[in-house]
This record gives C-alpha cells, sequence and structure tokens, in this order.
C-alpha cells in the first residue's frame, strides 16, 4: 500500500517582507525542517521522491530534510499545482504523477490539513509548521475522498522539547 508523507513547510521568515513566494525560513524553520528530516530516516520512513510546492519555504523544507535525513538520491520535483490550489487539485497530482511506494508533499495550509481531512473521510485535523501526516492509500490511481487512512502524525516540538533525542 503506498505511503504519502503530507509535510508542511517549516516557520517563514515574515520579517523581510518579501512576496509570499519568495518568503524564506526562519532559524526555527529550519531547525524544524531538519528534524522531521532526520527524524523520518530514523523512523524508515524517508521517501523515495519528494513533490514541493515552487514557494521558497516550501523548497528549502524539502531540500534541507533531504540533505539532513540523507535521503540519499531522492529526486526533489518542483510542482506548480502545489501553490495555491486547494486539496482536489493535489489529489489530481497525486492520480498523474505519484509512482513510488512511499512519496512526501511538500506545501501549504489550509490547504494540508483538509487534504488529510478529504483522505481519511473527515475529521479534524491540523498541521502545525513542519508537521508530516502519513496517510496509507489503497493506489495512486484511487486515491480520494475517505480512500486513505492516517497511520500517524509527528510534529517537530514532540522532538526538539525533549519527549526524543536524535542526537541533533
Amino acid at each position: 500500500m503506498p505511503e504519502l508523507l503530507v509535510v508542511r513547510h517549516g516557520k517563514s521568515d515574515w520579517s523581510t517582507g518579501a512576496p509570499d513566494r519568495e518568503r524564506p525560513l526562519n532559524m526555527r524553520g529550519r531547525t524544524a525542517a531538519m528534524t522531521m528530516g532526520r527524524a523520518l530516516r530514523l523512523a524508515d520512513h524517508a521517501p523515495q521522491l519528494v513533490m514541493t510546492s515552487p514557494a521558497l519555504r516550501a523548497h528549502t523544507t524539502a531540500r534541507l530534510a533531504a540533505e539532513v535525513g540523507e535521503w540519499e538520491d531522492v529526486p526533489i520535483e518542483v510542482v506548480e499545482e502545489l501553490y495555491g490550489s486547494g486539496p482536489g487539485a493535489v489529489i489530481e497530482v497525486l492520480r498523474e504523477r505519484a509512482r513510488t511506494d512511499r512519496l512526501a508533499v511538500v506545501g501549504h495550509e489550509p490547504t494540508w490539513s483538509s487534504l488529510v481531512s478529504i483522505l481519511i473521510g473527515g475529521g479534524r485535523i491540523r498541521m502545525p509548521t513542519a508537521a508530516v501526516a502519513a496517510v496509507d492509500v489503497p493506489s495512486w490511481r484511487s486515491v480520494g475522498p475517505g480512500e486513505g487512512t492516517l497511520m500517524w502524525m509527528l510534529i517537530p516540538r514532540l522532538i526538539t522539547d525533549g519527549f526524543f533525542d536524535l542526537g541533533l
């Protein structure tokens, strides 16, 4: 069964005054992205492919997670449809382009919380910055409303506040 890792970008730096697409991560966001990349590797859940929004904060989250997580040879694809679109557009991207056993998509709120909720058939989901939700789907072709199962969700604060020691 394919696994979808829904990753919200790390905390961005609003103080730069940069346009939305060009807003960078702040230090907390960079640290959280690196933490989550390492956590996914240590849990043996590193993706085989990463699709990211073209926004700088999302792409940087993907790149830092891959580097620190040592996700060897994992391609990072920039997908325009992951920026500023709703869950339906993301589901279409998954149906058309996903072909791996474990795929990470990196993007934005409120789409990511809604996407996870729709895929698992409802419920209130809140994706804080740099959170990762793992959703098992029966197949990429049939991914859609109510077809997924939420397997777990991890937020950076569980790691950075000392609940787990990743040796960072």
